[in-house]
């Protein structure tokens, strides 16, 4: 449905519907000389005027249905996530430059409660914890932020934010009309604005933080709650509201938020999906816009591309809406334990920033040509009357006009998903590529196209590191699995409890005496060992060998191992090491979820089946190895370790390396490794899971992130790996993007970055609009190769271009001409500059690709 649907005639301030495509005509400009493409990418301000509210002239945020109002002037919001603990506080001031850089103007993080508060009362906000810091390297940089409390979160978080010890409080039912939750949700808080507002950092103040969350997604849990649901929000919209912090709050996907918190939306179409603010007189807010979607360990690629997340934000703006979050805009590392249920370390790589904090094109530069666009619609936005018009079965127009004046902003959209269409628009014949919208910003201009990329692309390289990779030799210590372990029990106790979230590891030992008549007399015939399991995972042992392991899934965290194992006449001892990988992050009744052996039996034996599941089981939390720290320097040096052998289970390895060479990013190459954890200088860098592999057999995640934060000239390496990986083919990586692209053809529109607004007007910022491609190195690097050219109709995408059917022969020439030794090139889209003689395909419209390698 519409996504704020009017049951009355729209107001100015108020509603607004869909759109379409237009133009490539543009009005000509007057002085202008041609732009150098650095000078294109900068942006534009828009006159301080346009969003400007009479009357709204102290510090502070209000809204009405049409925006936010930020001391007295309206603002689209271009929000990009960015999670402070997911990254080192070195890499903050980068990521959040780049991502203004991209025409972002918000950012947004959630607060991480297990990591300010991992004990009762002991609370943590150094480094990577530093809240406080990050909001204000956001106020140095002049941006809004938007901080979402919680303290639940998600996030993909472990236990979705909310420290481990506030299972163990007595009558405790999470996220509930519960008074022992209640009571540690307010404490924290209140401790957290009250420590935001010490700091002088919201808006009213002269801070940079704009809105504040409570909750999450609660309406996806509020019905198992039945009535102590609905008092909860009623009671957490309350708390918020007592805090003064004077600011909005907001709650994501809750439709019946409390007034004046404001509902939002997310998910990846919120243009066509939500239902729309809940009171006439609130914004139009998009929380999570999923720029991809986070993977556990098991999943194939995630990907969305730039083209359908451009589509969603200009559908979404078009419609009413005035603010977009991008979840995640760069997504980071889950270092250590801090990733939920079989979350992979790495998270979000999909983002317009990757995990390295590189910038993925052409979804970076795409949506920022979003930003641009709707910015140069701002005028219209703020203050026109939305009125759709039909142009074809599946095209529609949304066009925004101010009454009484010429300022006009259309939207132009294709929602065919398979074809092209041309429609007429006020005199004009548009062309609409399929699934696509057009954005015009004076109802005559084309200056973007949801589907048309003029942006660079680039593709991801790892470097094998000289320096690091030099001398690399590995020793290894084994640790023996225990026998006869205190700690007894009848049965085996559950794992969340027993190790609370201390660690991912816990031993459950047992043994028993088998006579010579119990055992099969064939001796092609074993006994097999069969242990029923909620989860996570589990590694087996019998008589000090490995039997082998076995693991749930994200999906079904339930399984069954089942092995033939070796017995013998006399006592045999059994060892199983129970593991986990993260707690879960959602649903209702949290506090419940249950982990670990549930029932084990040993099957085939001549006396039948052995349940063994009550024979008394002995219990250990954590392995040797961590309670010796080997991951440090000063622990590795309390155990003999040896040349490593071929591999086997429960086997630390140890290593030293150099500093790679260079700054780019670095990171570690799992080759050959099963399942475990890495430490860089007594620092996880997070789990490792190589031997799970997705649908298409291959690791989830094969490169691990190695923050230079964590590196020194000289750098102790650790690995434990779990089951029988062999560390011979790791190695360490540089990792850059210096390979670009661009693809653009005869039909693209000129990029908004060539415009801007004069008095309410469009202008060019150039005389030349036509196509062109685009190359820009990153850094100070210069274009040193062009690894491939084709003027005609070449196919692929950046790191596989392939010649179509025919091709301009001095492609590449041409190229070189414009582009090598230079930091950045222009290359006109124009058969002047390429031969035309046997051309295989005069009458199709041309298509420049261009690969360049920079250094």
């Amino acid at each position: 449905s519409p996504l704020c649907q009017a049951k009355e005639a729209p107001r100015k301030s108020e509603l607004a519907p869909f759109v379409t495509y237009s133009s490539n005509a543009a009005p000509t400009p007057k002085n202008k000389s041609n732009a150098n493409v650095e000078e294109i990418q900068k942006d534009t301000e828009e006159e301080d005027e346009e969003g400007k509210v009479g009357g709204q002239k102290a510090p502070g945020v209000t809204y009405d249905a049409r925006s936010l109002i930020i001391n007295g002037k309206r603002e689209l919001l271009f929000s990009g996530a960015i999670h402070y603990p997911r990254s080192t506080p070195d890499m903050w001031p980068d990521l959040i430059k780049k991502a203004k850089q991209g025409g972002i103007n918000t950012i947004e993080t959630y607060v991480f409660w297990n990591g300010h508060e991992p004990v009762e009362g002991q609370y943590n906000f150094e480094g990577e914890f530093d809240l406080v810091k990050f909001i204000k390297l956001i106020h140095e940089h002049k941006l809004y932020a938007v901080v979402r409390v919680g303290p639940f979160i998600q996030a993909e978080w472990n236990h979705g934010g909310l420290p481990y010890w506030l299972r163990e409080v007595p009558g405790i039912i999470f996220r509930s009309d519960n008074e022992p939750f209640k009571k540690h949700m307010k404490r924290f808080v209140t401790m957290i604005v009250d420590k935001l507002t010490q700091e002088k950092l919201f808006a009213p103040q002269g801070g940079p933080i704009i809105l504040a969350q409570i909750e999450n997604e609660y309406n996806t849990i509020q019905r198992a709650f039945r009535e102590k649901g609905d008092s909860y929000v009623q009671w957490a919209g309350k708390l918020a509201l007592s805090l003064n912090a004077n600011v909005p709050w907001i709650m994501c996907k809750q439709r019946d938020a409390p007034d004046p918190i404001i509902n939002t939306c997310n998910g990846r179409h919120c243009g066509d999906t939500f239902y729309g603010p809940n009171k006439r007189n609130k914004p139009a807010l998009w929380t999570e816009n999923w720029t991809a979607q986070y993977r556990v360990f098991g999943d194939p690629p995630s990907q969305r591309s730039a083209e359908d997340l451009a589509y969603s934000v200009a559908r979404f703006f078009s419609k009413n809406g005035s603010m977009v979050n991008y979840y995640m805009y760069y997504g980071g590392t889950n270092f250590g334990r801090t990733s939920a249920s079989f979350t992979t370390t790495r998270y979000y790589d999909e983002g317009p920033l990757d995990e390295f904090g590189l910038q993925r094109e052409p979804k970076w530069g795409h949506l920022k040509d979003v930003h641009r666009a709707l910015s140069l619609c701002k005028r219209a936005l703020f203050w026109g009357v939305p009125t759709t018009l039909k142009l074809g079965p599946d095209q529609q127009a949304i066009v925004w006009q101010q009454p009484g004046t010429s300022v006009c902003a259309a939207f132009l959209a294709n929602n065919n998903t398979r074809l092209a269409q041309h429609v007429n628009f006020r005199g004009q014949d548009i062309r609409l590529p399929a699934r696509s919208i057009s954005v015009l910003p004076d109802c005559k201009t084309v200056v973007f196209n949801t589907q048309l990329v003029t942006t660079q692309h680039n593709s991801r390289n790892f470097v094998r590191s000289e320096i690091a990779n030099k001398n690399f030799n590995w020793e290894m210590y084994r640790e023996v699995p225990p026998v006869g372990l205190g700690f007894k029990f009848d049965l085996p106790r559950e794992l969340f409890h027993l190790t609370k979230d201390t660690t991912d590891y816990a031993w459950y030992t047992t043994s028993l005496k088998l006579g010579r008549r119990d055992l099969p007399m064939k001796k092609n015939v074993r006994p097999v060992l069969r242990v029923a399991s909620l989860g996570h995972g589990i590694h087996a042992y019998v008589n000090g060998e490995y039997a082998g392991s076995a693991h749930g899934s994200k999906v079904e965290k339930s399984f069954v191992f089942q092995r033939a194992v070796s017995l013998k006449e006399g006592e045999n001892h059994i060892a199983l090491l129970g593991y986990l990988v993260g707690l879960p992050d959602s649903g209702a009744y949290m506090e419940k979820r249950f982990a670990g052996p549930r029932s084990i039996t040993i099957l085939g034996l001549n006396t039948g089946t052995l349940d063994i599941s009550q024979n008394g089981w002995g219990h250990q939390v954590g392995i040797d190895g961590e309670k010796k720290k080997l991951f440090t320097e000063e622990g590795s040096k309390s155990v003999q370790w040896t040349k490593p052998d071929q591999g086997g289970s429960l086997t630390w390895y140890k290593g030293y390396f150099d500093a790679p060479e260079g700054d780019n990013p670095v990171a570690i190459v799992m080759t050959g490794m099963g399942k475990g954890m890495v430490w860089i200088n007594g620092r996880s860098i997070g789990r490792y899971w190589n031997n799970y592999l997705s649908p298409l057999k291959k690791p989830t995640q094969s490169e691990y992130h190695i923050p230079r934060a964590y590196l020194k000239p000289k750098n102790l390496i650790v690995l434990l790996e779990e089951e029988e990986g062999n560390p011979k083919d790791v190695h360490i990586v540089t990792v850059n993007r210096d390979t670009i692209c661009s693809a653009v053809s005869e039909i693209h529109p000129p990029s908004p970055r060539l415009f801007e607004t004069k008095n309410g007007s469009i202008q060019p910022k150039v005389n030349d609009l036509k196509p062109r491609a685009e190359l820009i190195c990153p850094g100070k690097k210069q274009i040193v190769a062009v690894e491939f050219a084709s003027y005609g109709d070449p196919f692929g995408a950046c790191g596989a271009y392939f010649i179509g059917n025919c091709t301009a022969p001095e492609s590449k020439q041409v190229v070189e001409k414009y582009c090598l030794g230079k930091p950045s090139c222009q290359i006109p889209l124009d058969s002047i500059h390429f031969s035309d003689q046997n051309d295989a395909c005069t009458h199709l419209r041309k298509t420049l690709a261009v690969q360049v390698k920079c250094a």
